[in-house]
């Protein structure tokens, strides 16, 4: 069986000490009362909920799985009372507006949060994950009626939400999207057609499923310019006095579920809309901009994902290599008292936990700080801080979702490398992880796209605009910080890792104008070097606060953290020269040969 134990200190510290959440979103209006103190007990809180009653719902959920017959699903044993349990915890409404019953809570304080519950059980997290991302896009896009029906029911776990984008016949390119919507004069629409892959699209966890649709309406113009996004409940509401509950069954039927490679306790449905009823959320042949709010905010959803799996990887991986005796160590016998040495000793097992641990732990500073810029965005009482907080979080999305997924990935397998065979085992419960975070990789926008995403969209918007957001402040911390003597181990190499990316982000946008496959075929390579050198930001931060600190630190926690960032600089962001090679080599070795060849 797997363990976890919620990395609240760690938490606390990044936070804390590094991000400096007291200045940066206590400041901010109506942020006022989330102060340090009560953030602490509501992650010790989310702490015990997750390592008592999700994380061990985790194997045998994936054991059991979902539950189809005739149109409805049953989720696995102790998912229902568990989601119980999670509703009356008030977690559903977190960072919800108080307005529909939410706590208001910061959205980094949901990243964190999110965090755990991925860790603890990532399939179970995707039902309130989905009516969270549900929530953004009705209170963003939808009319006061809509909000005031919907909001509260959904803040309150009574009711979850989906997004229903992806047809048989088309995925990433939606402008081929068949699903169509007629208008009534009452304002309603009637939907028809099928979608995919639709994730807690049918369950048993709540009263009603709300669906947004992405449809076509008859005078709609072709490709994604002719979307329309639509608000489909699986039961029409009707008034129950002050409230509202569920009423006659509408048109949504679920077909089937996935058999899947992971995440088996996730109901991922196919959805017929037969004559469904449905309300127009946002305006007309504008779907795609209302989706969009919904999937960026997913994407960032699915980045947590991976870090939650790197993360309870890692604490499994160290539990076992330090329990498992085999061998001894190269240089002699470090524990005579045992049969062999611990695994731990040997220099390939420590490096591949410090891999895990080091690309894990920068990783949570990026997010997290991600989670600061989406709260000043929403909140900060200057329109230019909000601007220049959106543009970052618009940059640094595809990295997050796609750098830290692929991290998710390799955290998972190089814990099963530790296990070694047991690790191949069902019932030690590793390989479950590397099963489960495969999906991370293709969902919300494969890392390919997300790739494309960053090269094609944000690296030239408003002639690089949202690259200043991230490139300058970066600059300007390593002019201030290089040179302080016990900064250079971390600075130098980053400053030169930094002035690379910069010139290969030059070539790209040059080539890129005049030819797209040239900056197409450096897509995936050039948003690993950017993430790389992104999370080696956040260690040189993190060293920056813990030279401070460790004079007067006993538990040698900053010492550590000065190991790991060490190990970062000097084995991991040297792979950005590699990186670099290949980038400059263009397109050719990739463009050249024929389809048929292949």
């Amino acid at each position: 069986m797997t363990v976890y134990k919620a990395p609240v200190d760690e938490m606390r510290f990044v936070l804390n000490e590094v991000l400096g959440y007291e200045e940066n979103v206590t400041s901010l209006k109506g942020y006022e009362d989330a102060t340090t103190d009560l953030v602490h007990a509501i992650l010790q809180e989310a702490a015990r909920l997750c390592e008592n009653e999700l994380q061990p719902l985790n194997l045998t959920g994936d054991e059991e799985g979902c539950h189809y017959e005739n149109g409805v699903v049953r989720t696995p044993g102790g998912f229902k009372e568990a989601y119980d349990m999670f509703v009356e915890g008030g977690w559903t409404g977190l960072a919800n507006d108080p307005r529909y019953g939410g706590q208001g809570m910061p959205k980094v304080v949901g990243f964190a949060v999110e965090e755990m519950i991925c860790s603890a059980n990532m399939a179970f997290g995707m039902y309130p994950g989905l009516s969270h991302g549900a929530y953004n896009a009705i209170e963003k896009w939808a009319d006061d009626d809509l909000k005031d029906l919907y909001l509260p029911k959904i803040t309150a776990g009574e009711w979850s939400g989906t997004m229903c984008l992806t047809e048989p016949h088309c995925g990433t390119d939606l402008g081929l999207i068949r699903t169509k919507a007629h208008p009534h004069e009452d304002g309603s629409y009637t939907i028809t057609g099928t979608k995919i892959f639709i994730s807690a699209g049918e369950h048993d966890l709540t009263d009603n499923i709300i669906h947004l649709v992405l449809a076509k309406l008859p005078d709609a113009p072709p490709g994604v310019k002719g979307i329309s996004l639509f608000l489909v409940p699986k039961f029409l509401p009707k008034s129950a006095g002050d409230d509202w509950a569920p009423g006659p069954r509408n048109g949504v039927r679920c077909g089937s579920i996935e058999k899947k490679m992971g995440i088996k306790a996730s109901s991922t449905c196919v959805i017929n809309l037969d004559n469904a009823k449905g309300w127009l959320v946002g305006e007309k042949h504008k779907g795609m901009r209302a989706m969009f709010s919904m999937m960026n905010a997913a994407r960032l959803g699915v980045g947590i994902q991976g870090l939650g799996l790197a993360e309870v990887a890692y604490q499994n991986a160290v539990d076992y290599a330090k329990e498992r005796v085999q061998g001894r160590s190269l240089i002699g016998v470090k524990y005579p008292a045992q049969a062999a040495d611990p695994i731990i000793v040997h220099p390939d097992v420590r490096r591949m936990l410090l891999r895990q641990r080091a690309i894990t732990e920068g990783a949570r500073v990026l997010a997290y700080w991600t989670g600061m810029h989406l709260d000043i965005s929403d909140r900060h009482g200057d329109e230019t801080a909000r601007a220049e907080a959106d543009d970052f979080v618009a940059l640094i999305t595809p990295v997050v979702k796609a750098m830290f997924t692929d991290h998710g990935f390799d955290a998972a397998n190089l814990a099963v490398q530790v296990y070694g065979g047991h690790g191949f085992i069902h019932e030690h419960g590793v390989e479950q992880f590397v099963r489960d975070a495969r999906i991370t990789q293709i969902y919300e926008g494969t890392n390919g796209v997300q790739a494309l995403d960053l090269v094609g969209r944000k690296m030239p918007k408003a002639g690089g605009r949202l690259l200043r957001r991230f490139f300058h402040p970066m600059q300007e911390f390593l002019f201030a910080n290089v040179t302080e003597k016990n900064m250079q181990e971390y600075c130098k190499p980053l400053m030169a890792a930094f002035g690379q990316l910069q010139q290969i982000t030059l070539l790209l946008a040059q080539k890129g104008t005049n030819d797209p496959e040239e900056a197409g075929a450096a897509a995936t390579e050039y948003l690993r070097f950017f993430g790389l050198v992104s999370v080696g930001w956040m260690w040189a931060r993190m060293a920056k606060v813990a030279l401070e600190k460790q004079p007067d630190d006993p538990t040698g926690f900053y010492a550590d953290k000065l190991s790991v960032a060490r190990f970062y600089m000097k084995k991991v962001l040297p792979e950005t020269a590699s990186l670099g090679i290949s980038i400059k080599a263009g397109k050719k070795p990739i463009t050249t040969m024929a389809d048929a060849a292949f």
